[in-house]
């Protein structure tokens, strides 16, 4: 393995490390028992404590650590199932203004909670049901006290310095050789079209007017548009997630290189101030955004590592600028004649965003030699544009739509070769 590959796996393991961790037991759970069940969480003020509870039908193990810019706490989990009410997701009280929650990876669910200010765990445990007392769930309980920021930032410093040793230095990752990243080999025949649901898991993205959750539209439409291309059988298409899991922004790069890829397109579902705003609309790469909104878009979608309680405070600036800033001039290009041929599709099926074809910087689009757009379906802010993403009619429609201009995209690509 390269060094700087080491290094970079040293980081990102170092970023967990240094983390204020607290531990429980677990009990043995048979191999063949359901995941866990949470089924309730509530928050409350106990003097100067914010307390946040969580009902869970058996213990579990758990680790805790805090985490600053924004300030989150960040609670590890088995997966497990979450079965909350309405009530339990909007509960905003003491220090916690809100929480979100999901799986992380393979086995591991995550609830992030936004604290309003710095911060500390005073205690974690889990409390066990007590025989005739009518309580019939383990209860993880979590104590936050306010701090300073001084206090805050100077507890995560030594915690940092501790897994100093283990990390390599600057000098050597700034010296390293940092190769660019094989990619797979093309598949004789198909195409290979990658599509990315965005979000996912912890991170569920914007929330439409009704509470739908960008996450889940965003998986559905995906799956409709994989079935429309893969109809005619002349393209393989995979999907960066299959299920409600989070994704790191750089990894739904790696997956699209790693299946050999053609073609990367990203789905998202934005929203705005504005619920009289409706429409779709493509973007593709540019350090310059086409105007303020596109700016702004970018800006909120290449913070869901934040949102999702990763640490990237540990990462060296010289190797996340290699690994997310190589956009190539001629993928830059390709992916401007991607859209364009979209646009033409989805101009007879659906209702568009004016200046349809948009310029940003988003980070799921820095492939350096992959063309690379995304496709944000309409504004979950607008009811209409809301109720059409949530019809499997319309969805199909518009998978219908994207197929089409995908054709027409490798159509016109095959010509100029003959040509």
């Amino acid at each position: 393995m390269p060094i700087a590959v080491k290094s970079f796996v040293f980081i990102i393991l170092a970023s967990f490390i240094v983390a204020f961790s607290v531990s429980s037991s677990m009990a043995e759970t048979p191999a063949n028992a359901p995941n866990p069940i949470i089924s309730d969480v509530r928050v409350g003020l106990h003097g100067s404590k914010t307390r946040v509870v969580l009902d869970i039908d058996r213990n579990v193990h758990f680790s805790i650590f805090t985490l600053p810019a924004p300030y989150r706490v960040v609670v590890n989990l088995p997966e497990v199932g979450w079965n909350l009410t309405k009530n339990a997701k909007t509960q905003k009280k003491g220090l916690m203004s809100r929480f979100r929650y999901g799986l992380f990876t393979p086995g591991t669910s995550r609830m992030v909670i936004d604290a309003n200010g710095p911060m500390e765990v005073q205690k974690a445990f889990i409390l066990k049901p007590v025989k005739g007392s009518g309580v019939q769930f383990h209860r993880l309980v979590i104590d936050l006290v306010s701090t300073t920021e001084t206090v805050f930032l100077e507890g995560l410093a030594q915690r940092k310095a501790q897994a100093k040793a283990s990390q390599p230095s600057v000098a050597e990752i700034q010296n390293a050789s940092i190769p660019m990243p094989i990619k797979k080999p093309k598949p004789v025949g198909k195409k290979v079209i990658m599509l990315d649901p965005g979000h996912g898991g912890v991170d569920p993205g914007t929330i439409g007017v009704s509470g739908t959750y960008e996450k889940n539209i965003t998986l559905a439409m995906a799956r409709d548009i994989k079935k429309a291309i893969e109809k005619n059988g002349r393209f393989k298409v995979v999907l960066t997630r299959n299920r409600d899991i989070f994704i790191r922004l750089r990894d739904r790069v790696r997956k699209a290189r790693e299946a050999g890829a053609d073609l990367f397109i990203s789905i998202h579902a934005d929203a705005i101030k504005n619920p009289k705003t409706r429409g779709l609309s493509v973007y593709t790469l540019s350090d310059k955004a086409s105007d303020k909104e596109a700016a702004a878009l970018a800006h909120k979608e290449n913070k869901a590592d934040l949102i999702a309680g990763l640490d990237l405070s540990s990462e060296n600036a010289e190797v996340t600028n290699i690994l997310i800033d190589l956009a190539q001039r001629e993928s830059m290009n390709q992916s401007a004649i991607v859209a364009k041929n979209l646009v033409k599709e989805l101009k007879r099926e659906v209702k568009l965003l004016r200046n349809t074809h948009r310029f940003a910087g988003f980070a799921v689009l820095k492939a350096p030699d992959l063309p690379s757009i995304l496709v944000e379906t309409g504004f979950l802010s607008n009811r209409q544009d809301e109720r059409n993403l949530l019809s499997r009619k319309y969805r199909a429609k518009l998978a219908r739509a994207v197929a089409k201009g995908v054709e027409r995209h490798f159509a016109t690509v095959q010509e100029a070769q003959i040509r």
